[in-house]
């Protein structure tokens, strides 16, 4: 079994069927001893946007560590049912469209996930829309989560979480076919969302997006689950009946998902903690790495304590 970062084992990409069809593809880091956390990629991202050292730093803090593609990004199982971009535009304007799935339909892929592993439960780590699906897992099923962190996500609410209107242009254009239009649109959508005090190198960059398109890039998948994201419920009220211990963190310079959507999360959510980090945008910076892992490490370990309350 290859082990990638050093001293941390790290498994093949492996792949679990969790029902309705859908086959997720996943990796773990760490001892299967370990206390299991699964995080959660957000819009079009596949499981590599979880940094491996990142992955590795939280294996060293004693968890197991499960990445996976959600349905329609990456190697997981990419649909088939067509939807427009006009349906999208739609939806953005708050009229009635039925999508494909729903974000209940993505949090139940990661349960099957979990069933696939043999866990009873995990602590549950998302970002963006993977923030979404996490939160939608704790309300549904909070005796399967054992700690929600909910990174630059928002509650549904449509008054909150909003983004800057200069994006959703760019994120529903048709894209240019190949590999090195792939790697360039991304890398301009990423500096527009990415943290200003936290630049990621561009060679950095650019090997990413390079690894996205190899493994597999969906244009339809991602107006899909645009399409659950823009049509998902204001969890504002049923948030307040988590009891599970909560942290949520958000850049102040996010433009993907306006802060006010992270601290409308943390005031939905009864004892959830706020960590709002200067200068952080819409992604996971390398230089805040250490402290992704010490809050996500600290929130886990208030489990006890809420399981008390119980």
């Amino acid at each position: 079994m290859p082990s990638s970062p050093a001293e941390v084992v790290v498994s093949e990409e492996l792949f679990a069927p969790v029902g309705r069809g859908i086959e997720l593809c996943y990796q773990t880091f760490g001892d299967p001893d370990g206390d299991p956390l699964v995080l959660v990629m957000g819009l079009g991202g596949p499981m590599t946007w979880w940094d491996p050292d990142l992955c590795a730093g939280l294996a060293r803090a004693g968890f197991y560590v499960v990445r996976f593609d959600n349905r329609d990004s990456g190697r997981s199982t990419v649909l088939e049912t067509q939807v427009s971009r006009a349906s999208v535009v739609r939806a953005f304007a708050g009229r009635r469209v039925r999508p494909p799935y729903g974000l209940a339909d993505l949090s139940d892929d990661v349960f099957g996930l979990l069933d696939h592993l043999g866990l009873d439960g995990a602590h549950v780590v998302g970002v963006s829309m993977g923030g979404m699906v996490a939160q939608t897992m704790a309300i549904a099923r909070p005796d399967r989560v054992r700690s929600l962190t909910s990174v630059m996500s928002t509650t549904g609410k449509r008054s909150v979480g909003w983004q800057h209107p200069a994006l959703l242009p760019r994120l529903i254009a048709p894209r240019r076919a190949g590999r090195e239009a792939y790697v360039a649109g991304g890398m301009a959508f990423a500096r527009l969302t990415g943290s200003p005090a936290y630049p990621e190198p561009e060679d950095a960059m650019r090997r990413r997006f390079e690894e996205t398109f190899d493994r597999g890039v969906h244009p339809d998948g991602v107006v899909r689950q645009m399409l659950a994201v823009l049509t998902q419920p204001n969890r504002s009220s049923r948030l307040r009946g988590v009891r599970l211990p909560t942290l949520v963190v958000h850049g102040l310079a996010d433009r993907m998902v306006h802060v006010s959507g992270g601290r409308a999360t943390a005031a939905a959510v009864p004892g959830a903690e706020l960590l709002l980090i200067d200068g952080m945008g819409h992604d996971l910076p390398v230089p805040l790495h250490e402290t992704f892992v010490n809050a996500i490490r600290g929130n886990a370990e208030r489990t006890g304590g809420f399981e008390a309350r119980r």
